[in-house]
């Protein structure tokens, strides 16, 4: 029991992570011309961020 409450707080610390980084990159697109050099790195932090909170959702789900 105690894996699947470390799973669930690993879950809620990637969703909050994830989220930021999805603010983060809507307020960079809003700010356009503006630090468009910051696309690559922000959407590629947001990319593993959802790609980890996904993988984890997954193994709480036990697949």
């Amino acid at each position: 029991m105690a894996d699947m409450e470390e799973l669930k707080a690993r879950v809620k610390k990637l969703n909050a992570q994830a989220t930021q980084l999805k603010m983060d990159l809507h307020d960079l697109s809003e700010e356009l011309p503006t630090n468009w050099e910051k696309i690559p790195e922000v959407a590629r932090k947001t990319f593993e961020a959802y790609q980890a909170l996904a993988e984890a959702r997954k193994q709480m789900a036990g697949g």
